[in-house]
C-alpha cells in the first residue's frame, strides 16, 4: 500500500466489515478472503495476489487493538486526512498539515500533535526515504476442529490424537522460497526489514517493501514447490487432552497447538469443538446427570423402597415416600458429571410411574374397588370450570 492508501483508505471496507465489527468478526472475514485469494489457490493471478497481500497489510492493523485505535483516530480527524480531494475536506496538501513551513515545526505546533498520532501506526523517522526495524514476527494462525465422543469417554476424560492441516514452512525449501542448492538474497531496497518509511516532512508512514513485497529477501530462482512463497500445507497429528467432564458443544483452547508462526512469531492456539454421543440411559443438565426410573402404581402410591443405577457406579437405593406423584425428580449427591474442581454434580431421577398393560382378573377387581373409593371426588371438575374462562 502506498502512503495515500494509508490516509484514505477504508480498511474496514477492505475486508467488508463494519467499523464496530468485534476482533472474531474482523479475523472471520480476513480468514474468508485470505483462502479467496491465497496465491496457492490463484496460481498465476497476479490480481489475486494483490488483493491477498492488502487484505492481509489491513488486517495487520486492524487486528491490533492500538494499532487499530490509532487507525480510527486518524480517519476520524476532519476530511479525513484526504486534502485537495472533492469533498475532502481541507484545500491544503498534507506538507502544510504536518507544519513543513521554511523546513521546520513549531514545538507543540499541529505538525507535532499529528506526529505522535501517527507515531504509533506508522512509525516515525526522519528525512527522505529509508528502512527501519526488522523483519516482524507473524503470530500463527488459530485452527478449529471437532472431536465426537462416546459419552463414557467424555465423563472420563482421554487423549486423542487430531490430523491437522494448516500452512506451514515448505519442507522442500525449509520457508526460504529458494529452490534447492540456492538461498534468497536480503533485498536491496528495504536491507531485509520487509518494510520501507516514506517520510513527509516530519513524520514518517511505513509501508511493505514494493521489490520483495514484505518478506524482506528476494528469490531468484523460486522453489517449485511453494513457487517461492516458503509457505506449503503440512500435516500433522497432535496428542490433545480433553479433560473429564467435558460436555456436548463444549469448546477447548489449547494454546500453541495451532499453526506455526512467522520470523519466530508464536504459533497460533487450536480450538477443539467437542461433540458428545448420547447415553442410552442417562442424560445430561450442566453438572447434573438426569436419570427417568420406571415406578408402579401401587410403589408411587404406597411408597417404596427402589434401586437405581448410577453411571459406572454400583446402584444406590433410593426411598420413595407414600403418594409421589408421576414425574417428581429425587437427587442423589455426588453421583453427576465431573468438575475442574474434583467434586461432581448430582444425580437426578425422575419417577415415571407406568400403567399395567396386562391385569388378571385379582388385579382388576383392586384397581375398580380402589375407583370406586374416589367416586365422591371431581378430580377435573376445577379444571373444566378454569377453561371456561375467557
Amino acid at each position: 500500500m502506498s502512503t495515500k492508501d494509508y490516509l484514505e483508505k477504508d480498511y474496514y471496507k477492505v475486508l467488508g466489515v463494519a467499523k464496530t465489527a468485534s476482533q472474531e468478526e474482523i479475523k472471520k472475514s480476513y480468514r474468508k478472503l485470505a483462502r479467496q485469494y491465497h496465491p496457492d489457490a490463484n496460481k498465476g493471478d497476479a490480481d489475486a495476489e494483490d488483493r491477498f497481500k492488502e487484505v492481509s497489510e489491513v488486517y495487520d492493523v486492524l487486528s491490533d487493538d492500538k494499532r487499530r485505535k490509532e487507525y480510527d483516530a486518524v480517519r476520524s480527524m476532519p476530511g479525513g486526512f484526504r486534502g485537495g480531494q472533492p469533498g475532502g475536506g481541507f484545500p491544503f496538501d498534507l506538507g502544510d498539515l504536518f507544519g513543513q513551513q521554511g523546513g521546520g515545526t513549531q514545538a507543540g505546533g499541529t505538525g507535532e500533535r499529528i506526529g505522535d498520532l501517527f507515531g504509533g501506526l506508522f512509525n516515525r523517522g526522519g528525512g527522505g526515504t529509508r528502512t527501519t526495524g526488522t523483519r516482524r514476527a507473524r503470530r500463527g494462525a488459530d485452527v478449529e476442529t471437532e472431536v465426537t465422543l462416546s459419552f463414557g469417554r467424555a465423563m472420563n476424560g482421554v487423549t486423542v490424537p487430531i490430523k491437522l492441516t494448516s500452512e506451514a514452512a515448505c519442507g522442500s525449501c525449509r520457508g526460504t522460497g529458494a529452490k534447492a542448492g540456492t538461498v534468497p538474497r536480503v533485498c536491496p531496497s528495504c536491507e531485509g526489514t520487509g518494510h520501507e518509511t516514506r517520510n513527509l516532512g516530519n513524520f514518517g508512514f511505513q509501508e511493505p517493501c514494493r521489490e520483495c513485497h514484505g518478506r524482506g529477501l528476494v528469490v531468484d530462482d523460486p522453489c517449485p514447490t511453494c513457487h517461492g512463497s516458503g509457505r506449503a500445507t503440512g500435516t500433522r497429528t497432535i496428542q490433545a487432552r480433553i479433560p473429564a467432564g467435558v460436555a456436548d458443544g463444549q469448546k477447548i483452547r489449547l494454546k500453541g497447538k495451532g499453526a506455526p508462526g512467522e520470523n519466530g512469531g508464536p504459533a497460533g492456539d487450536l480450538y477443539v469443538h467437542i461433540k458428545v454421543k448420547p447415553h442410552p440411559v442417562f442424560g445430561r443438565t450442566g453438572d447434573n446427570l438426569t436419570l427417568a426410573v420406571p415406578v408402579t402404581f401401587p410403589e408411587a402410591a404406597l411408597g417404596a423402597e427402589i434401586r437405581v443405577p448410577t453411571f459406572q457406579g454400583q446402584p444406590v437405593t433410593l426411598r420413595l415416600p407414600e403418594s409421589t406423584p408421576n414425574g417428581r425428580t429425587f437427587r442423589v449427591k455426588g453421583r453427576g458429571a465431573p468438575r475442574r474442581d474434583g467434586t461432581k454434580g448430582d444425580l437426578l431421577v425422575t419417577v415415571d410411574i407406568q400403567v399395567p398393560q396386562k391385569l388378571d382378573e385379582q388385579t382388576r377387581e383392586a384397581l375398580a374397588k380402589l375407583r370406586d373409593t374416589g367416586a365422591g371426588e371431581d378430580l377435573r371438575g376445577e379444571l373444566l370450570q378454569q377453561a371456561r374462562q375467557e
